[in-house]
């Protein structure tokens, strides 16, 4: 009688120490900061002087810029679409006050800011940032949907006014500096909200935009 050779046990892969977790967060937390002051081109060693961590650590967690970069758009995205999930809690019963709450909430998360990030030489499609992604877009499609079926938000925009408006609107005008353009984002977002609410005002140019739209044009550009 042969016997059946023993199945070796799965090997257990070590968690990372809360210590570590903790030092990646401050990472991304500071350099998602810097790069809305100085660009995504800012020095490591500044990055990891904010942090409080030691340079070691900052390249141990991140030995390329783009892995830095993923991280802090990644992080960006879930942040936002933490918002997004929030304001429709908070909001259940007000349909157009939960997406006023998220575009001035999405605002303070500096997303204008940092969207000149998107531009540089990373993975785009990597599947963290694909699903990320789309449950950001699930949750403001939400929002926008619910205000529409509610008659609250004219019919003839769509999610990628929304996000278009929000890039530009809460995104710094050359020479001027992020402290100094913020006394304007709220002013200037309130004032677009309120063409949003139905009724309409004005007839609009065009059709509404949507999502796919945006990234079509993206890639073609």
């Amino acid at each position: 009688m042969t016997s059946t050779p023993a199945t070796a046990p799965a090997r257990r892969v070590p968690r990372p120490r809360a210590d570590a977790l903790r030092n990646r967060e401050r990472i991304v937390t500071a350099a998602r900061e810097m790069f809305v002051e100085f660009g995504s081109q800012v020095p490591y060693d500044e990055i990891a002087r904010r942090a409080g961590v030691g340079n070691a650590t900052l390249y141990r967690n991140f030995p390329e810029r783009t892995d830095l970069v993923h991280e802090v758009v990644l992080s960006l995205m879930a942040r936002v679409t933490e918002v997004a999930e929030r304001a429709a809690e908070e909001e259940e019963d007000d349909t157009f006050a939960a997406l006023r709450r998220f575009t001035l909430g999405a605002a303070d998360e500096r997303v204008g800011a940092l969207c000149p990030m998107l531009d540089g030489a990373f993975d785009k499609d990597h599947p963290d940032l694909i699903a990320e992604r789309d449950r950001l877009e699930e949750a403001v499609q939400g929002l926008v949907h619910r205000a529409q079926q509610a008659g609250r938000l004219r019919t003839d925009v769509g999610v990628g006014d929304l996000m278009v408006a929000l890039s530009q609107l809460t995104r710094p005008l050359p020479g001027s500096g992020c402290a100094a353009f913020d006394q304007f984002v709220r002013r200037h977002l309130l004032l677009f909200l309120d063409g949003l609410e139905a009724p309409a005002r004005s007839e609009l140019p065009g059709k509404a935009a949507t999502l796919e739209d945006l990234r079509r044009d993206s890639c073609s550009s």
